[in-house]
C-alpha cells in the first residue's frame, strides 16, 4: 500500500445543459492555478457541507444562477493525484436552474457539445469526464 496523502480535496462540478444538449464550461481566469483551462463550474467541498450544498454554493458565487439542490443528478467522478494531496471531482448534470450565467470569476463562458470540449484545453481531472458525459446526454 502506498504512503497515504496529505489529504483529500472534495471539489464538485455541474453539466449544466442546455435544450440543445449543450454544457457549459467556464474558463480559468489568468494569475490562478491552471489559467485559461476549460473546466466545468464548481469548487471545493468545505468542512461540513454536503456535495450539493457546496455545488449550490458555488454556482450562485461563480455564475450568479440557482440550482435547487434536487435538481443536481450525479452523474460521473474523476479521482486525481493533485501534488502531496488528491482530488476527488463529482460532477453531477443541471437541466434547470433560475438566472442567466455570467462569468463571475471566469475569463469567459462557453456552450458546447461534448464532444466539441476533446478540442478544449480543460484540467486532467476533467477529460476524463467528457467521455461519460457524451454517453449520459
Amino acid at each position: 500500500m502506498s504512503k497515504a496523502h496529505s489529504g483529500l480535496l472534495l471539489v464538485v462540478a455541474v453539466a449544466l445543459v442546455d435544450g440543445e444538449g449543450r454544457v457549459l464550461v467556464q474558463q480559468r481566469p489568468p494569475g490562478k492555478p491552471m489559467a485559461d483551462l476549460w473546466e466545468f463550474p464548481g469548487g471545493k467541498v468545505e468542512p461540513g457541507e454536503v456535495p450539493e450544498a457546496a455545488l449550490v454554493r458555488e454556482l450562485g458565487e461563480e455564475l450568479g444562477i440557482e440550482v435547487a439542490p434536487d435538481a443536481l443528478v450525479p452523474a460521473a467522478f474523476a479521482s486525481e493525484g493533485l501534488g502531496g494531496r488528491h482530488l476527488l471531482l463529482l460532477l453531477y448534470v443541471a437541466r434547470q436552474w433560475a438566472g442567466v450565467p455570467e462569468p463571475r470569476h471566469a475569463s469567459a463562458l462557453q456552450w458546447v457539445k461534448p464532444a466539441e470540449m476533446r478540442a478544449l484545453a480543460m484540467p486532467p481531472a476533467d477529460v476524463p469526464l467528457v467521455d461519460a458525459l457524451e454517453r449520459l446526454l
